[in-house]
């Protein structure tokens, strides 16, 4: 008996060997143009659609799963956090019953949203998709038994043809090309039913996953919302509590220091009042000292002396018989033309930008125009060091810096 099956085996491997031998010798002459093979446009756009189908249906699938793993990860983050809140909720606080059964309903609420998703849109999903394969491997299969049928056919037409005719083989030939014919219009026909049919339910799939997702999403998002609204008010709650509490310390502050003010100057107007001390912590940097008005006025007179170009007018402090002092040591004729004035820095300036001068006290700034006037801002001025001018002869790290930090000269 081993002996037979191992014969039967044999025979029908040789023959699915010489099956495929067949079709290759087919459709070699039928891409040399020596055999000519059936075609189907209607079947074939079918086909086409078929294929596209199945491959939005993947990448739908594909999201539709990616988008699954983010809502599990929401949910273990949301859960990390409401566990931290929990953790840090004091149970003297006000609403920690509360705060801990929202953590709990979140819980639950993320747990149904998810297993919602999954009965109502993946599995229909992967449900769709299931069938794609068997139809997929029909296909192939009709391509194949549509090359068996025209070789089948091309046989039977040579042997007719053939001028010593034997009748035998003519009936074994229109026999073999009746079966191959049958097989494919039987698969065929099948194919020629479902694809349409299959190809229009992509529409009530598209509409069930995405309404499904829809409407969870909206339900979820609702009852969210009611959930972060209730823990938003017990948090407006805790802190009410905690101002209320503030404002009643500050209040009986306020007394004790009004009676120790009461009894300080009952001890005697004469004694000599020691400065407060202030709280310990860093030190405040002062604001800018701005322009006196004294230097206002003077900075004016020279801006008005110098529009009306009245000559020879010196209103500087200096005598009168003793050349004017020069800045850094450097004298006009040694400065670019396009200087405006000079002005000199009266308080430090830290650059908070690329484009601005980092300032000390006591540095000498040359003024210059604004290449577009449009840029410059008001309380603003463009210029360069003194130094930096004096010492490499150029302009190349001009920059910008406040106007009330200097001093005209």
């Amino acid at each position: 008996m081993a002996e037979v099956g191992k014969g039967v085996n044999a025979g029908k491997l040789a023959s699915n060997v010489q099956k495929r031998i067949t079709r290759a010798q087919e459709k070699v002459l039928q891409k040399l143009g020596k055999a000519d093979e059936t075609k189907d446009t209607a079947f074939e756009e079918e086909v086409a659609k078929f294929n596209k189908q199945l491959a939005d249906g993947t990448k739908l699938q594909k999201d539709l799963k990616a988008y699954m793993t983010a809502v599990n990860t929401m949910h273990e983050c949301s859960k990390r956090l409401h566990d931290c809140l929990a953790e840090m909720y004091d149970p003297e606080w006000f609403g920690k019953e509360e705060v801990d059964s929202i953590a709990e309903d979140t819980d639950l609420l993320w747990q149904d949203f998810h297993q919602k998703l999954v009965d109502n849109a993946l599995i229909s999903m992967d449900t769709y998709l299931a069938q794609f394969p068997d139809i997929k491997a029909r296909i192939a299969k009709r391509e194949r038994k549509l090359v068996d049928f025209d070789s089948a056919r091309h046989h039977f037409a040579s042997i007719q043809k053939s001028k010593k005719k034997d009748e035998a083989k003519i009936a074994k030939a229109e026999e073999e090309l009746g079966r191959a014919q049958k097989v494919f219009e039987e698969i065929n026909y099948d194919l020629q039913e479902e694809l349409p049919t299959l190809w229009d339910s992509r529409v009530g799939i598209y509409v069930n996953t995405f309404q499904s997702v829809a409407g969870l999403e909206k339900n979820f998002h609702r009852d969210m919302g009611k959930l972060n609204q209730n823990l938003t008010d017990i948090m407006t709650k805790l802190d009410e509590q905690r101002l209320a509490k503030k404002g009643v310390t500050t209040a009986s502050t306020g007394k004790s220091e009004e009676a120790a003010n009461h009894n300080l100057s009952e001890s005697g107007s004469d004694a000599p009042k020691s400065p407060a001390k202030s709280r310990e912590g860093p030190p405040v940097s002062r604001p800018p000292r701005p322009a006196s008005s004294q230097e206002v006025k003077q900075d004016n007179i020279i801006n008005l002396l110098e529009d009306a170009v009245v000559p020879d007018i010196n209103i500087s402090t200096q005598p009168q018989n003793e050349a004017p002092t020069v800045t850094n040591g450097s004298s006009d004729a040694e400065l670019p033309p396009s200087v405006i004035y000079k002005v000199k820095v009266v308080h430090d300036y830290g650059a908070t930008d690329s484009d601005e001068l980092d300032l000390k006290a006591g540095d000498i700034v040359l003024v210059l125009p604004f290449a577009n006037p449009d840029e410059q801002d008001e309380g603003w001025l463009m210029g360069v060091k003194e130094s930096h001018w004096l010492q490499n002869k150029n302009l190349l790290v001009k920059g910008v810096f406040p106007e009330n930090f200097t001093q005209k000269l």
